[in-house]
């Protein structure tokens, strides 16, 4: 039984998407979807109980036939920059995209030619009109924005709650910046970001999808039943949600043919198991109809 909230139906059909249940998902895969095109998110340091080494990481992902890497990077990881280059290199994983900003990775960056996306969570300034918010949040970023620019990588708002998470506003933004020159700058949405705004998620994914550089999914649970804090019910593997469905056949059915990352994110699980039971419930929904 598909258990779909009728908001995201309704949103469905308002969208021009056909939905019907399990038997409407792509009988041929997208390309963006298969698991070599695939980003690894959030499997790195803290969101990786082994603690694996950068060699240990690509290996995995190899193994696993995941062919990119989304690198989470803090000051505190103190990370071995280069050694993940090289690694991935060897192993044939993409670099795709460094959340954050560092200028020692940055000249790494320039050293072996990569324009990784540099992704960074969109602020949420105390403004009081709108137009004011959309303002200070545009000159907030524009000094990332100018520096990914600069190393002919795309800048990606990464949705993280609040006012500079919501779709509207990371839409606005993203304008104000390409108004002001930036035109490499877009949006980086997280399903487990979204889950008060899944309801009408078919209308904000085509609101979105002209700027749109990676969509993560995760599975989705009641919004009523995340904690504000935590990461119970919040962080779920692909198929373990009741909502993921519905809004993985609107990603499809839009013709989104951008990358698509599949998430760790859980400090108290050895990333491999996260990917893996994401990768699982991925091909599970997937493979229903073919």
């Amino acid at each position: 039984m598909n258990l779909v909230p009728n908001q995201l139906i309704m949103g469905l059909i308002a969208a021009g998407i056909a939905f019907a249940g399990t038997h409407s998902l792509f009988a041929e895969l997208p390309a963006n979807f298969e698991k070599g095109n695939l980003v690894a998110w959030c499997v790195a340091h803290r969101w990786d109980t082994a603690n694996r080494s950068p060699a240990e990481r690509a290996a995995m992902l190899s193994d696993l036939g995941i062919g990119r890497l989304a690198y989470n990077w803090t000051q505190q990881d103190n990370p071995e920059f280069e050694e993940e280059i090289r690694q991935c290199q060897k192993h044939g994983i993409e670099y795709f995209a460094f959340w954050n900003e560092n200028e020692d990775a940055f000249r790494l960056f320039e050293k072996y030619g990569l324009r990784p996306q540099i992704w960074k969570i969109s602020p949420s300034p105390k403004v009081d009109s709108q137009k004011g918010k959309v303002a200070t949040a545009a000159k907030q970023l524009m000094p990332f924005a100018k520096r990914a620019k600069e190393l002919g990588s795309p800048f990606g708002l990464y949705n993280h709650l609040n006012w500079g998470g919501h779709p509207e506003n990371l839409v606005a933004v993203c304008r104000e910046l390409h108004r002001l020159g930036y035109d490499n700058v877009g949006i980086v949405y997280n399903f487990h970001h979204s889950h008060v705004e899944m309801d009408r998620f078919p209308e904000y994914l085509q609101l979105m999808k002209p700027y749109l550089l990676c969509l993560n999914l995760n599975g989705m649970t009641e919004k009523d039943l995340i904690i504000k804090g935590s990461l119970e019910n919040k962080i779920l593997p692909i198929g373990s949600g009741i909502y993921e469905e519905a809004m993985i056949q609107a990603v499809m059915d839009s013709g989104y043919d951008g990358p698509i990352g599949i998430i760790g994110h859980l400090p108290t699980q050895d990333a491999e198991k996260s990917l893996r039971d994401n990768l699982a419930g991925l091909d599970s929904l997937l493979s229903t109809s073919r």
